[in-house]
Parts: structure tokens; C-alpha cells; sequence
């Protein structure tokens, strides 16, 4: 294996063990107070780590989108190749971005975790993107994966109020 190619999966395992974090911490919160709370603690906490990097989003707020297409795409681990994202859509006033692959929803699947709780994962992981584009200063929503879903997320920037 290449030292390229060592890295790569060094940086796939370091996402497989996050998912695993992820899934351990909603598991024990879910134990004490309940699915629904178990949720949107970790949602709240994921938020405010995409409010970090999101601060570095702001120059392109409110209406850059093609400044934080280039910037957001161009920060992606290894040249995107973990998430295979597409442009769907690109003008003045949208940016749509299908990610292909997920190595944090793939890290679910291979644990054989039920497809609801993956889809439950798959919102509480998507907080840092929101807290990343509202931070920033654009309006944001994101597709998350569902059960029978091709790829995962699907997120959508627009301009935001100014």
C-alpha cells in the first residue's frame, strides 16, 4: 500500500471511529432520557461545532455562492473523494450539493445498525452543516439520508438576509 493510499484509510477509520462516537453517546443518552432528547442534545452539540467552522464561511455571506461553493467543496478531506459531491444546481440563487457517499452513514451500515437509526445518525451528523451555512450568513437545509435513498445528504445554500 502506498503512503498515499495509507493515509487515505487512516482517514476513513478516523471517520468510521466519529460515527461510532456518535452512535455510543445517542445509545447512553437515549438510555437516560429518551430517543427524542437523545436527539436534540446531540444536535445542539454538533450545531455549535459547525457555528466553529462556519466563521470562516462569513466572507462569502450573504450572497457569494459560487465564494462558498469553491471554499466549502475545497475543504473536503481528500479532494472530496470521501463524500463524492456533486453540484446539482449552481446560480446566484441557489447551491445544491448531493454527496454520492457518507463514510460516517457507510460506518452505520457496515455496524449493521438499523436503517431508522441510521437515519436518525444521519440528521443528528447533517447539525454541523447547519450550523456551519447559518453561521456563515446563508440560509441552509439539508435532505438527509432515508431508508431506500441513493448516497446521503443533499444540502441546500442560498443567499442569506444580509
Amino acid at each position: 500500500m502506498s503512503e498515499i493510499e495509507e493515509l487515505r484509510q487512516q482517514l476513513r477509520d478516523a471517520y468510521k471511529n466519529r460515527a461510532m462516537i456518535y452512535y455510543h453517546i445517542y445509545e447512553e443518552l437515549s438510555r437516560e432520557l429518551g430517543p427524542q432528547r437523545a436527539e436534540q442534545i446531540m444536535k445542539r452539540a454538533i450545531y455549535r461545532r459547525g457555528q466553529e467552522r462556519g466563521q470562516a464561511f462569513r466572507q462569502f455571506a450573504p450572497a457569494n455562492l459560487a465564494g462558498v461553493r469553491e471554499a466549502f467543496l475545497g475543504h473536503l478531506p481528500d479532494q472530496g473523494r470521501l463524500f463524492e459531491p456533486e453540484v446539482l444546481a449552481h446560480d446566484e440563487t441557489r447551491l445544491d450539493i448531493k454527496f454520492h457517499r457518507c463514510p460516517l452513514r457507510e460506518a452505520w451500515m457496515e455496524a449493521g445498525l438499523p436503517d431508522d437509526l441510521v437515519a436518525t445518525l444521519c440528521r443528528i451528523a447533517a447539525e454541523v452543516d447547519y450550523g456551519l451555512f447559518q453561521e456563515a450568513g446563508f440560509k441552509f437545509f439539508a435532505d438527509t439520508w432515508q431508508p431506500g435513498g441513493e448516497g446521503c445528504c443533499c444540502l441546500h445554500i442560498r443567499p442569506g438576509t444580509g
